[in-house]
C-alpha cells in the first residue's frame, strides 16, 4: 500500500511537471496567451519624449504624450547608488538568476500564499516586473492576475536572452512611473530633486527605489513621512546587501526627506512661448486651403510660403524615419538643439518682469482705477467697450461649447454672467475670488502683453524669445504670431527707400508742416509732436534722430508708396495686406516682432537680412544626427545706403529717441536704433542692435483701445525700450556670454555719409557727434 501511495505521488508530481511544461510551452509558442513575437522583444515599444536644448547645452522642456514624458538615459548616466539600491531591495539575486528567482517564488508561495504574511516580499524579480510594465495590462481580480503570472515568466526568460542585466535595469527604470508626470528615472531625478539621475545621492536614490514598491502610496510629495518610512527600508536592504555600513545607514536614516521639486509642466520653466512656437511650426500639416476659416487667408498665405521656404515648418510631416512612418515629436525621443541660450532667455524674460511687470503695470492699474471703462481708455464709448467684450466673448471656448450644446444668444450671455468661485492670476500669485466670466476677460484684458527676441545678425541664431508676461495665462505669442502698428520704427524703412533713391543723410529740408495727396486724390497732412526748429532747414539725419513726421513725410512725398511696400516684404514682412498709402511712411501696418528683427539685421549686417534661425540640429533617440538647419539670407540694401542707415540710426541713440539707453541704462556700445509709438500710445516699440544682436520689443494691451492716456507712459521710449536696455545690461555683465561693448561696426575707413556735400567739414564718424552741427 505504501509503496502504491509512493508511486501514485511519483506520477502525480510527474503529471505536474509534465502540465507545467505543457503550459509553459503552450504559453511560449502563443497558443495561450500573449506572447509578444521575438521582434518586439527584441525592440520593445518605449515611448520617449522629445528634449528641446538650449544653445549652451541646457534642457529647456520636453514634448510628451500626457503619461508618457519620458527621457531615454543609459546606465551609464546612472548613479551607483541608485542600481545598488534598486537591486537590494527588489531582486537580490538579479545578477544570478535568469529572469525567475525560484527561490524568491516558493518563499513568497509559502509565507504569503500559507501563513498570509503580507510583509514576506514578492517573488518577481526585476525582469518579470519589466515583462508586466511592458505586456500586462492592469487585472480587475486576483485569479486574472494568477493567469498573467506565467506568461510574465516566460516573457522575462526570453528578455533575459535577449539583454544584458545592465539593459534590462536600464529599461526597467526608464519605463516605470514615478506619478507627478515624471515617468523614467530622468523625469523623476529631475522632477523629485533637481538633479541628473546620475547625480543622486544615496538618501534621493534609495527614496526613489522606495517609490517602485507603489508610487502612489510612497509619495515623497504627498506623504513625505510613509515615503522616509519606505527609504528607510530601502536603506536597511542596502546596509543587509553590505552596501552600506551600519554607521552610514544609520546616519542617512536621521536624515529628513527634502525634495527639491520641480513640476514637469510645458506651460512653465524658461522660454515657454519659444516652446510652444517651435512644436506648432514643426507639426504642421501641408496647408491646404479648405482647413483654413474664410478670414484666415493671411494665415494660408504665411503656411504656404513656409511650407516651401523653411525646412523647420512641418518638419514632421516631411521626414520619415527608418520604418517609413513620419517623425512624432511626443514619442520619438528626438533631441532638438535649439540656438535659445539659456541664459540670455533669462535676462529677457527677467528684463520683461522687471518693466512690464514690475513697472508698467503697476503704473497702468493706477491710471485706470475707478474708471467706469476700466482698462479701455475714456475716449470710447461704453457701446464700443461692449462690442469689444463681446467679441472676447465669442471667442471663448465656454462660448463655443455652450453653442454647440444649442443655447441660444440670450441664455448664453447669462451665464456669462453668472458668478463662480475662481483663481485668478496676479504677478504675486493666483488669488481666490468670486466673479462672473464677463469679469474674468475684463479682469485679465488689464494685464499689458509683450513680445521680445534677440537674434546674432550674422548666424541667425535667436538668442531669446519672449511672447507675453506669463505663459499659462496669456497664450497668445506676440514674438512671431501677434502682429501690431508698427508706428515709427517702420521710418528706417523709408528713409533706406530714399538713401537708395539718391538722398543723403545731409539733404536739407524745411521743417514745415507736410501736406501729400494720395492716388484718390485725398489730402494728408501729418501731426508733429516736434515743433522745435519750425521753419528752419533741418537735415534728412535729424529728421529720422528725432522722429519726425514732417521730414518722414516730405520724403514720402518724393517717393513712391508701392516701392515701400516692395521694399518692406524684402525685409522679410510677410503681411500682404500691407496698403501702399502715403500714410504708411508712419506705421500704419502691422508687423511682428520677429519680422522686425530679422528686418533690421540688414542694417547690423552689411544690408544683408538674416532670416531667424531657431534650430541648429535635430538628433534622433539613438543619437544620429537627421536634420541640420542653416540660416537663408537676402541682400536687403546696398552697402553704400547700409553705411547711411548706421550713421542716422546711430544717431537715433547718441542724440535722438533712443538716447535712454545711453542715459538711463549706460550701454555705451556701437549701437543702432529707432522707438516706435502708435497712434494715442496703442503700441510702444524699441528696436535696437549692435555688431552682434539685434532686440526688438513690443509693449501694449490686447486691445488697441487698452492703453496708457499720457506719453508719460504710453511712448515706445517708455514701454518698450527699458527692456532692451535691462536686457542689454544683463548680457554686458555676463562675461561668459562674450559680448563686449568695445565692438565696433564695420563701416569703411574714410566713408563720407554726405558724399560731395561739405567733405572738407565732415565731422568725426567714430562718435557721430555733431553731424548737423555743420548746417547750424
Amino acid at each position: 500500500m505504501r509503496k502504491k501511495f509512493i508511486h501514485i505521488l511519483w506520477g502525480f508530481l510527474a503529471i505536474c511537471i509534465l502540465g507545467v511544461f505543457l503550459i509553459f510551452s503552450a504559453i511560449a509558442k502563443g497558443w495561450v496567451g500573449y506572447v509578444p513575437p521575438i521582434q518586439e522583444l527584441e525592440n520593445p515599444t518605449l515611448k520617449f519624449a522629445t528634449q528641446i536644448i538650449s544653445d549652451d547645452a541646457q534642457l529647456l522642456g520636453t514634448w510628451s504624450l500626457s503619461k508618457e514624458n519620458r527621457v531615454y538615459v543609459g546606465y551609464e548616466d546612472l548613479s551607483p547608488h541608485l542600481v545598488k539600491a534598486l537591486i537590494d531591495t527588489e531582486d537580490a539575486r538579479f545578477k544570478n538568476h535568469s529572469g525567475i528567482d525560484f527561490r524568491a517564488f516558493f518563499r513568497a508561495l509559502v509565507k504569503r500564499g500559507i501563513f498570509m504574511q503580507k510583509n514576506a516580499g514578492g517573488g518577481s524579480t526585476l525582469t518579470q516586473q519589466l515583462a508586466k510594465q511592458f505586456y500586462s495590462p492592469a487585472a480587475d481580480n486576483v485569479v486574472e492576475r494568477l493567469f498573467q503570472k506565467p506568461i510574465e515568466w516566460v516573457i522575462a526568460v526570453q528578455l533575459e536572452r535577449y539583454y544584458t542585466k545592465e539593459e534590462i535595469l536600464t529599461m526597467y527604470l526608464n519605463k516605470f512611473d514615478f506619478l507627478n508626470n515624471a515617468v523614467g528615472i530622468k523625469t523623476a531625478a529631475n522632477t523629485y530633486f533637481s538633479k541628473e539621475p546620475k547625480d543622486l545621492t544615496v538618501e534621493e536614490a534609495t527614496t526613489l527605489v522606495g517609490m517602485c514598491k507603489n508610487p502612489s502610496l510612497f509619495n515623497p510629495r504627498r506623504f513625505n513621512e510613509r515615503a522616509k518610512g519606505r527609504r528607510d527600508v530601502v536603506i536597511g536592504q542596502m546596509e543587509k546587501a553590505g552596501d552600506l555600513t551600519k554607521a552610514e545607514a544609520d546616519s542617512l536614516k536621521k536624515l529628513p526627506l527634502t525634495l527639491h521639486y520641480r513640476r514637469v509642466d510645458h506651460k512653465e520653466g524658461l522660454a515657454t512661448y519659444f516652446r510652444e512656437y517651435l512644436r506648432g511650426i514643426m507639426t504642421k500639416k501641408k496647408p491646404v486651403r479648405s482647413n483654413y476659416m474664410a478670414w484666415e487667408g493671411q494665415k494660408y498665405y504665411e503656411d504656404s510660403i513656409a511650407w516651401i521656404n523653411n525646412p523647420l515648418f512641418g518638419w514632421c510631416s516631411k521626414n520619415k524615419k527608418k520604418d517609413g512612418s513620419n517623425y512624432n515629436v511626443y514619442t520619438d525621443g528626438l533631441k532638438i538643439y535649439t540656438t535659445i541660450n539659456s541664459r540670455m532667455q533669462r535676462y529677457a524674460e527677467e528684463a520683461v518682469m522687471e518693466h512690464v511687470a514690475g513697472y508698467l503695470q503697476p503704473h497702468f492699474f493706477s491710471e485706470k482705477k475707478g474708471r467706469k471703462n476700466a482698462p479701455f481708455t475714456n475716449r470710447i464709448s461704453d457701446a464700443d467697450v461692449k462690442m469689444i467684450l463681446d467679441r472676447s466673448i465669442h471667442q471663448t471656448d465656454l462660448y463655443r461649447y455652450l453653442k454647440k450644446q444649442g443655447m441660444k444668444e440670450e441664455a448664453i450671455m447669462k451665464e456669462f454672467n453668472k458668478k463662480h468661485p475662481m483663481s485668478v492670476f496676479t504677478y504675486k500669485g493666483e488669488i481666490d475670488t468670486v466673479m462672473s466670466a464677463i469679469d474674468s476677460i475684463r479682469y485679465y484684458k488689464h494685464f499689458l502683453r509683450c513680445g521680445f527676441m534677440s537674434m546674432d545678425p550674422r548666424s541667425g541664431f535667436v538668442k531669446a524669445y519672449v511672447g507675453g508676461p506669463n505663459y499659462t495665462y496669456f497664450q497668445y505669442d506676440m514674438a512671431m504670431q501677434g502682429r501690431r502698428q508698427v508706428g515709427s520704427t517702420i521710418k528706417p524703412y523709408l528713409y533706406t527707400l530714399a538713401m537708395e533713391n539718391g538722398f543723403s543723410p545731409c539733404d536739407m529740408v524745411r521743417h514745415v508742416e507736410q501736406t501729400l495727396v494720395d492716388e484718390n486724390g485725398r489730402a494728408w497732412t501729418p501731426r508733429n509732436a516736434n515743433h522745435k526748429r519750425y521753419g528752419e532747414m533741418v537735415s534728412v539725419k535729424w529728421g529720422l534722430t528725432n522722429s519726425d513726421n514732417w521730414v518722414t513725410a516730405y520724403l514720402m512725398g518724393k517717393l513712391s508708396p508701392y516701392q515701400l511696400v516692395r521694399l518692406i516684404h524684402a525685409f522679410g514682412v510677410m503681411n500682404k495686406e500691407i496698403d501702399p498709402v502715403v500714410s504708411l511712411c508712419l506705421g500704419t501696418c502691422d508687423i511682428s516682432v520677429g519680422e522686425m528683427v530679422s528686418a533690421y539685421t540688414a542694417f547690423a549686417n552689411r544690408g544683408i537680412r538674416t532670416t531667424p534661425l531657431f534650430v541648429s540640429r535635430i538628433e534622433d533617440n539613438e543619437g544620429n544626427v537627421i536634420a541640420t538647419f542653416t540660416p537663408q539670407m537676402n541682400e536687403v540694401i546696398s552697402e553704400d545706403a547700409t553705411n547711411k542707415m548706421l550713421t542716422m540710426l546711430r544717431g537715433v541713440i547718441n542724440e535722438g529717441t533712443g538716447n535712454r539707453i545711453r542715459r538711463i541704462y549706460n550701454i555705451t556700445a556701437d549701437m543702432g536704433g529707432k522707438t516706435g509709438t502708435t497712434q494715442d500710445n496703442s503700441d510702444g516699440w524699441f528696436m535696437g542692435f549692435t555688431p552682434s544682436l539685434v532686440s526688438g520689443v513690443w509693449v501694449g494691451g490686447e486691445d488697441r483701445d487698452i492703453h496708457f492716456d499720457t506719453m508719460l507712459y504710453g511712448q515706445g521710449a517708455s514701454m518698450a525700450l527699458p527692456v532692451c536696455g535691462l536686457y542689454m545690461q544683463k548680457v554686458y555683465d555676463d562675461k561668459s556670454l562674450g559680448y563686449s561693448q568695445d565692438e565696433k561696426f564695420s563701416i569703411p575707413e574714410g566713408f563720407n555719409p554726405c558724399g560731395d556735400i561739405l567733405d572738407a567739414n565732415m565731422p568725426d564718424e567714430t562718435t557721430n557727434q555733431g553731424l548737423d552741427d555743420i548746417f547750424e
